[in-house]
């Protein structure tokens, strides 16, 4: 008898080793659906917030998220109502099973179901059903497969990325979002219990289609997790007093017209983190609206800000409004290629103190002037006769400009404009003096680009606005024009008088207006930021009577209030920048002299012999320079300083700053003049 029993228990083990065999080939074999969800591109601001998001190829919103994103409340909650021994089974409750059938058998109906979050899951990454018994087993399968391949907190976070909330939502984050308009991090017990309830009827308890449903069930989560203790009566019937929302909030959307080139650029990127301020970026999106106000209806805007230390873009707006109507506000205005009217002056000016033709306290010439057969005007029509440099670029005069721009050549104004990594268009290829009033095509984004290089002290700087990590840093790109010509520029523009009602804050700041009226500009900056606004059609025609002083400058100042309450001071002048009045110049600077006056070389006019145009010198101390030919006394320039005045020595040693470029002029006796534009290391 011992033996028979002996044997049935042996044939009874072997069988159960068999079935367990068996049972867990049968799981192992599972072919489960991918586990990784398609989520929805979104773009976070500097501070982590969400700036905008994007449904995903089926129309849901499907954002991200991971544990670390879900309030620690919630999902102790969650556990607490939905499986209370999730941390312990091993994806099926048989316990749970066992009395949810036994509750069915006794009342004649379901009261409670067995379903572990696992399984639930499981049901939610094939959308399967479970009504039938086969959909039943299937769950039961995928869900022990589950638990062998992923952990408890994967499998968690791959419930909260697929859990239905209503309508299209999909996922925590989406539905936190959707319902209050924040992300799930921080959630009170009341909203804690709507999502809970919700992914058990999704379309039944919506609170936007069925808010009596959804406030019972949110209400009987509050009363079992109180039965459950894991929520105080106290803290549960306060809950209930909390509102249910009743309708979806929007995901937020701002900067669109960026969101959408960087999404389209970037198509592999689930997230990206940008240098953008989604609180600025909200006020100027704002501003944008208010500016636009009573105006033409086909009038827009486009406002773009940036940090000049670090060329990191800190708002971008594209239009006044990003919708289909009269203002084509889909068009990003910020990359829109448009004559930028006087907003290039600055730099032909520094330029041309870089090169020593000028300083802002030398008298120049604001007289009428052909150039061949170009014959520019001011914008007035009117003339101001001998007029200081300083004076003349405040005035934003246009004859002394061009009297400057063709002394430099029009070719070398482009190319210092591509080595700012600004991309003009200009009109058959071969540019002229006209480029000087405007006579190209620039996008705000480039101009703000060029003013922020000249902000900086002249130090080329590139904008981005995708940000960078601890590893990556700006590459060192040089310089565009020299600090002492940068600042001289700044303090001219500082002086310029605010437009009416704006503070009177030095503000360095320049206005423009294209020909015909076609776009109106304002670019400034202080010691930190600067701004670009940008006001006509995007259509490109006309808006009589629209000047960038009257629409795009008091758009300008309200930009900098709504940025920060006062402004950066301006950096002080550099210690080699010549500060004097015009009776202190040097006799050359005293007054400018035309381009043939100043460097055609004419028999017995200077000449550099060293270091001649376009070396490269290596230098370990001061550099010895040397001129041929002309009349002592020479006073020498470096990038538009004089460091030598009335030398009577052919020969001498100069000071210069290394790494970077330089333009070394020489001016004679008799006013006649020579330069070398070389490279130092």
């Amino acid at each position: 008898m011992k033996r028979q029993v002996f044997i049935w228990l042996a044939l009874g083990l072997f069988l159960a080793a068999a079935l367990r065999d068996r049972f867990d080939a049968w799981i192992d074999a599972t072919e489960l659906p991918p586990l990784i969800s398609v989520t929805s591109p979104e773009l976070r601001d500097r501070h982590g917030r969400l700036l905008r998001a994007y449904t995903v190829d089926d129309g849901r919103w499907r954002l991200a998220v991971a544990l670390a994103d879900a309030d620690p409340a919630f999902l102790k909650m969650l556990i607490a109502y939905e499986d209370k021994r999730f941390w312990r089974h091993r994806g099926v409750d048989w316990l749970a099973m066992m009395r949810a059938f036994g509750q069915a058998v006794w009342h004649g109906r379901i009261v409670s179901g067995g379903s572990t979050l696992t399984m639930q899951t499981a049901r939610l990454i094939e959308r399967g059903s479970t009504g039938k018994l086969s959909g039943k087993l299937r769950q039961i399968r995928v869900a022990l497969a589950l638990e062998r391949q992923l952990s408890k907190p994967e499998i968690l976070t791959l419930y909260l990325n697929r859990a239905p909330y209503g309508g299209n939502l999909e996922g925590l984050r989406a539905a936190s979002f959707a319902w209050f308009g924040k992300e799930p991090r921080r959630l009170t017990p009341a909203e804690s219990a709507l999502l809970i309830a919700l992914p058990q009827a999704p379309e039944y308890r919506r609170p936007d289609l069925h808010h009596a449903t959804a406030v019972r069930a949110r209400n009987r989560v509050l009363d079992r997790l109180v039965v459950a203790g894991t929520l105080p009566p106290e803290d549960a019937n306060s809950a209930k007093t909390e509102p249910v929302p009743a309708r979806r909030r929007p995901f937020p959307a701002l900067a669109p017209h960026l969101s959408d080139r960087l999404v389209a650029e970037n198509p592999a990127e689930g997230r990206l983190h940008l240098t953008i301020d989604g609180g600025l970026q909200r006020q100027l999106e704002e501003l944008a609206r208010l500016a636009i106000r009573g105006q033409d209806m086909h009038l827009s805007v486009a406002i773009l800000v940036a940090d000049h230390r670090n060329g990191e873009i800190l708002a971008s707006v594209g239009s006044a409004g990003y919708r289909a109507d009269g203002r084509q506000g889909f068009v990003d205005m910020t990359r829109a290629l448009r004559s930028p009217g006087s907003t290039l002056k600055p730099l032909i000016y520094a330029m041309a103190f870089d090169e020593g033709l000028v300083h802002p306290e030398s008298l120049i010439d604001d007289s009428p002037t052909a150039f061949g057969r170009y014959v520019p005007q001011n914008f007035d029509g009117q003339f101001r006769g001998t007029i200081r440099v300083r004076r003349a670029l405040q005035l934003s005069l246009n004859v002394p400009v061009v009297k400057l721009a063709d002394a430099l050549g029009p070719a070398r104004i482009v190319a210092r404009l591509r080595r700012a990594d600004v991309q003009p268009v200009v009109p058959g290829g071969k540019p002229g003096l006209a480029v000087v009033l405007g006579g190209l095509g620039i996008s705000l984004h480039d101009l703000v680009q060029l003013y922020a290089s000249l902000a900086s002290g002249g130090r080329l700087q590139r904008l981005h606005v995708v940000a960078r990590t601890d590893t990556e840093h700006a590459e060192n790109v040089g310089a565009l024009i020299s600090r002492e010509a940068a600042w001289h520029v700044g303090n001219i523009l500082s002086g310029l008088a605010p437009p009416p009602g704006a503070p009177h804050n030095s503000l360095v700041y320049k206005t423009g207006t294209s020909y015909g009226h076609r776009d109106a500009w304002a670019i400034g900056y202080d010691g930190q930021h600067v701004i670009g606004v940008w006001m006509g059609r995007p259509d490109g025609t006309p808006v009589p009577g629209v000047f960038g002083a009257d629409l795009a400058a008091p758009v300008l100042f309200e930009a900098f209030q709504r940025l920060k309450p006062a402004l950066s001071p301006l950096a002080p002048p550099p210690p080699t920048a010549l500060i004097a009045g015009n009776a202190e110049l040097p006799p050359p600077l005293r007054h400018f002299r035309p381009r043939n006056t100043l460097f055609t070389h004419a028999p017995g006019a200077p000449e550099i012999s060293f270091p001649p145009d376009g070396a490269v010198v290596v230098a370990e101390g001061p550099v010895v320079v040397k001129v041929r030919d002309g009349k002592a006394p020479f006073t020498w320039l470096v990038n538009g300083e004089p460091r030598v005045i009335a030398g009577h020595e052919r020969q001498e040693q100069l000071d210069l700053e290394v790494p970077g470029f330089a333009v070394l002029s020489v001016i004679d006796a008799e006013g006649r003049a020579a330069r070398s534009s070389i490279s130092l290391r």
